[in-house]
């Protein structure tokens, strides 16, 4: 069980539920970050009294810098200070890093680099990175903990080391989303509003239209195959509407293992933080006996282009996840504004696949290069 963390994305939803978990089992905050949210830093700064802070909004930050002197903080302002964080010398520390987008690889690689486990809540990082990452923590000898609720299932269900060798397949689960069942022709007349609405989590906007999409299973499909060293079509995806059974393994004997609780994240970060020890959690426990049905079907590929593209693109290796995933996060954040419609999403990610192309092998410079294209290319289709 790690004593201290350092938090990167301190206000959002799943960095407040972190903070659930240190409030609980007294874990020292070392540092918090966060964009722009100032009065939630303002709060949890005053409960959890860390000794770093950082703003990356650098207007957010200049207006913040009084309120940090008076509250004893050291405050660091600009995207640069998730890396600082990331690289602090404390000992018995995790970095926990709950950053939304491709601006949480760098903060990733510089903890690895400094010899701090990471407990991973930024998908990104895996999908724009993934050789650069896992090579980083294979020369560092330091833990990858994932804390997305499906890995982390996948995770716990491979616990037994000589069960793990004899891993043949994941099940991946997915909730499905608001538009489970629908046609690309129901898709065409999808507000902003239907989906903001998820069935079954409380996430962040891009999160939430991300899982509206697919797109979320499909990043979560790539980083499987990082973190658990499959090929992709060993990756079943697979809907779970009650979103009760978290991810399961499949062993060469074809048993199946499977991770089951309430759809709650305040259990995989706990895991995370408090690894490989169980420790009483806030959440709610699984009721049996009052369980409706478990019920599960194909995910749809063909309808959902987002997923697709996903999965073609960590198929043909490379960059071409980071080209996805950019696209995608300025496809959503053009949704978002009222730009464009939900269902050129899909369209638009899904033509990344067969406009660039890429070599197997690449650099950090080269990820941030595909990802600035990416979106460079979602602009060109509004034209």
């Amino acid at each position: 069980m790690y004593k201290k963390i350092i938090l990167l994305g301190s206000t959002g939803s799943i960095g407040t539920q972190t903070l659930d978990v240190c409030r609980k089992h007294n874990i020292k905050v070392v540092a918090l970050s966060a964009n722009r949210s100032v009065d939630k830093l303002e709060k949890q700064i005053i409960e959890f009294r860390p000794k770093y802070v950082c703003l990356t909004d650098e207007n957010a930050g200049n207006n913040f810098k009084d309120k940090a002197t008076k509250l004893g903080v050291k405050l660091i302002i600009g995207k640069e200070g998730l890396v600082q964080l990331a690289q602090l010398e404390e000992k018995d520390t995790v970095v926990l890093n709950a950053v939304v987008g491709i601006a949480g690889l760098e903060a990733t690689l510089a903890a690895i680099e400094s010899g701090k486990d990471v407990a991973l809540a930024n998908k990104e990082s895996l999908v724009t990175g993934g050789k650069l990452v896992i090579d980083a923590v294979k020369r560092k000898g330091v833990k990858l903990l994932p804390v997305d609720s499906e890995h982390s299932a996948i995770f716990q269900c491979l616990q037994d080391p000589y069960s793990a060798k004899t891993l043949k397949k994941i099940i991946l689960t997915a909730s499905g989303g608001p538009f489970f069942g629908y046609t690309r022709e129901q898709l065409e007349n999808v507000t902003k509003e239907q989906a903001l609405k998820h069935p079954n989590w409380s996430m962040g906007a891009k999160i939430t239209i991300d899982s509206a999409t697919l797109m979320n299973k499909g990043l979560e499909l790539i980083e499987a195959v990082w973190l658990f060293g499959l090929k992709a079509n060993d990756v079943q995806i697979v809907v779970h509407r009650q979103s009760i059974i978290h991810s399961a393994v499949q062993f060469a004997d074809n048993s199946v293992i499977a991770q089951m609780g309430v759809p709650d994240m305040r259990l995989p970060i706990q895991y995370a933080i408090t690894y490989p020890d169980r420790l009483d959690c806030p959440v709610d426990s699984l009721d049996f006996w009052n369980m409706k049905d478990l019920t599960f079907s194909a995910a749809d590929s063909d309808t959902f282009l987002c997923l697709k593209a996903a999965i073609e693109a960590i198929n043909k290796g490379g960059l071409y996840p980071c080209a996805v995933n950019g696209a995608n996060e300025r496809a959503v954040q053009l949704f978002l504004e009222d730009k464009i419609k939900f269902s050129d999403i899909g369209r638009i990610v899904y033509k990344v696949i067969s406009h660039f192309n890429f070599s197997d092998e690449y650099t950090l410079e080269e990820v941030f290069e595909t990802d600035r294209k990416a979106r460079e290319f979602v602009d060109t289709q509004l034209l």
